[in-house]
């Protein structure tokens, strides 16, 4: 027997449809049903990698007694947070507002009317380590339900005044200065781990918009320092195990500070945003191990995670079959190693140098005795065909264990991320085929996402676009993505759809002093309206839109939308210095303000190929946020391009930066130079 779930178009829902609970998605219905059977919403929230969403799922959902019991006093929501973030945002600042913690998966109890009065992450089924067992909480909260009405009602209304009474006071005056980048870099280099790379310690995550920050400061200021801190933990990563060293791409994040086991999940976001970074700092350095990590983390994202309508897939899981016909499943089973594994698929000898190579120990570093491979830096000098042969071998060993789940629902705003990674690891490494799926990522969210208003769906799955409204960083990482794939093909009419979708963000989700909103002001009405300005996983809506705005108006000239981009970048003047690993995509977009940013304008046939030549020299400049247009003398499919000429017949590069435009030059080493590339 299905639930209520069995019509939803979120893989995370559908996995749960055959559960006993009678779940319902999120829907004004199931309040409705709450409020007339006078019982409390259960609202469990979490996503179909989350390793403890399917623990929690396992023990308690699945259990029919737990079932029935929730069946008859509850009505149960769940809700995928990647298809609806605004909810997942909304009540996890409840949740940690609350218990000064957070996580998922998120478990809320709250009226029919919305307000949360109880929270919690996971509980086990049982009480152990201190927690409540899942059982002991329903039942307390159907007793306080019955037995405390008011009381009930009253938390729940001070808790949601208190949301309410949140604001954020910005200083949208003026956008960060070199004072404020200069403090933000200060702050970065206190938290540097020095010994390991990366910031902070255990758990680390990829600080992938930090990288970004970094590099543009670097090549702003001439800063060593940036360029250290950021070329070291890119090496550090990718030499750990929380890159994947047969198949490439990133895992979630390292559970130690050393980068050595990850939770294996790995995110479509994050492969993106460190496929860009390491693509870019290749640009800046030529370093042979950036390149090498940035093409890796493409192939992987086009193998593992590209569908079939040409999009990219959510997340593959962190857990999968162990292979013991036990039907167990594992957290890392597809991906570690023990010494005997690696003598069956290599033979003694390989197995004797794989093992120096990648790190494999008869005690292991993960756990039963398992190793995750990594990349020790040895003196060793290896014989490269050497390692492509075990490499090779152990990757087709590996293809024959039972793979980990794939959450196949396209999110607009990573497909948006891939989308700008690929059309730029794609230029810059002469890689057509990556171009080519950028464009059919692009075209799959114009046919399916977006309607002529300029609205988009967040979330679609198998060619059909879900019911849920996009929020603001779908707007913003999609323009960003267009804007990025209009720069290295030509194509204007990605610029023209980019400024559709940040049409929609000035009319939408700007309030009257410039702050951002991460839903629409026409979007479902939750207790709060959701809006923060710090970067997550991924770039906030808010930074991110001051981003392709910046980006958009060095297209267009449009004052509107540099106006709007400065004042966004307020937050970022108040943030930066106190909290810089918290609003670094804000700091690098900064950075392309305070660079111009630098505006390239390339004419001349497209099979020219001194036309190719400029155009290449402009994309490999490492310029913050520099903007490129190619196009056929006389075109003005990019308003950068209207009235540019032909220079004596021959292809000619534009330069411009704060309305000023130097002579235009045929020459690409000219333009280079011109260009600090």
């Amino acid at each position: 027997m299905s639930n209520r779930l069995a019509q939803a178009t979120s893989p995370y829902l559908l996995q749960h449809a055959d559960n006993p609970v009678d779940w319902r998605p999120w829907e004004t219905d199931a309040f409705e049903e709450a409020r007339r059977r006078d019982v409390p919403v259960f609202l469990s929230v979490g996503y179909s990698a989350c390793h403890w969403c399917h623990v929690m799922a396992h023990e308690s959902f699945e259990d029919d007694d737990t079932a029935a019991y929730m069946n008859e006093h509850f009505v149960s929501v769940k809700v995928d947070r990647e298809e609806r973030p605004d909810v997942d945002a909304v009540y996890m600042e409840a949740v940690q507002a609350a218990t000064g913690q957070g996580g998922w998966p998120m478990s809320v109890f709250m009226t029919p009317d919305g307000e949360p009065f109880y929270f919690g992450t996971y509980f086990p089924p049982a009480p152990r380590h201190g927690m409540p067992g899942f059982r002991q909480v329903l039942e307390g909260v159907r007793a306080a339900w019955s037995d405390r009405r008011d009381e009930v009602g009253q938390v729940a209304r001070r808790i949601v005044r208190d949301l309410s009474e949140r604001s954020l006071a910005v200083d949208t005056a003026r956008p960060p200065g070199p004072e404020e980048l200069h403090a933000a870099l200060l702050g970065l280099t206190r938290d540097f781990d020095g010994a390991r790379g990366g910031f902070g310690g255990a758990p680390k995550f990829p600080p992938s918009m930090t990288l970004e920050f970094l590099l543009r400061h670097h090549v702003r200021t001439g800063s060593e320092a940036a360029l250290e801190m950021a070329s070291a933990t890119c090496e550090a990563m990718a030499r750990g195990g929380i890159y994947d060293q047969l198949g490439g791409g990133f895992a979630r994040y390292a559970v130690d500070a050393t980068w050595t086991v990850p939770h294996f999940e790995k995110m479509l976001y994050d492969n993106a945003l460190l496929c860009r970074a390491y693509a870019h700092l290749w640009r800046a350095t030529g370093s042979e191990l950036a390149r090498r990590v940035a093409l890796e983390t493409a192939d992987f994202m086009i193998r593992e995670l590209r569908t079939d309508q040409g999009g990219f897939a959510s997340a593959l899981d962190a857990d999968s079959d162990d292979g013991s016909g036990s039907g167990r499943h594992v957290e890392g089973a597809y991906y570690v190693w023990t010494p005997g594994q690696l003598r069956e698929a290599l033979g003694e000898e390989d197995a004797a140098l794989a093992a120096e190579r990648f790190g494999v120990t008869e005690e292991g570093t993960f756990e039963e005795g398992a190793s995750v491979l990594q990349l020790p830096d040895t003196e060793r000098l290896w014989d490269a065909s050497k390692v492509a042969s075990i490499r090779e071998r152990l990757l087709a060993a590996r293809d024959r264990r039972p793979r980990p789940g794939r959450d196949d629902k396209i999110v607009a705003a990573w497909n948006g991320l891939a989308i700008a990674a690929l059309a730029e690891t794609g230029a810059y490494f002469d890689r057509p085929d990556l171009i080519q799926a950028a464009t059919d990522a692009a075209d799959l969210i114009v046919r399916v996402h977006m309607d002529w208003h300029g609205r988009l769906a967040r979330t679609s799955l198998d060619g059909a676009a879900g019911t849920h409204a996009g929020v603001l960083e779908d707007y913003a990482d999609v323009a960003e993505g267009f804007l990025a794939l209009s720069a290295v093909t030509g194509e204007g009419v990605w610029v023209d759809f980019a400024g559709l979708l940040l049409g929609t963000v000035l009319d939408h989700f700007t309030g009257p002093d410039g702050a951002l909103f991460d839903t629409a002001d026409d979007a479902e009405t939750l207790i709060r309206r959701p809006q923060d300005p710090t970067d997550n996983a991924t770039p906030s809506g808010w930074t991110a839109a001051a981003g392709a705005l910046l980006s958009y108006a060095a297209y267009t000239g449009s004052a509107r939308h540099r106006e709007a981009a400065e004042k966004a970048l307020g937050v970022v003047t108040a943030l930066g210095p106190k909290a810089p690993r918290f609003i670094s995509w804000g700091l690098a977009v900064a950075e392309a303000l305070l660079d111009g940013p630098r505006e390239v304008a390339v004419v001349g046939p497209a099979d020219h190929p001194a036309t190719a030549r400029l155009h290449r020299a402009a994309l490999l400049s490492p310029a913050p946020g520099l903007v490129v247009a190619v196009g056929e003398p006389g075109s003005e499919e990019v308003p950068l391009l209207a009235g540019r000429t032909l220079l004596d017949a021959r292809p000619a590069a534009y330069v411009c930066r704060n309305f000023t435009c130097d002579a235009p030059t045929a020459d690409a080493e000219v333009l280079a130079g011109r260009l600090g590339g």
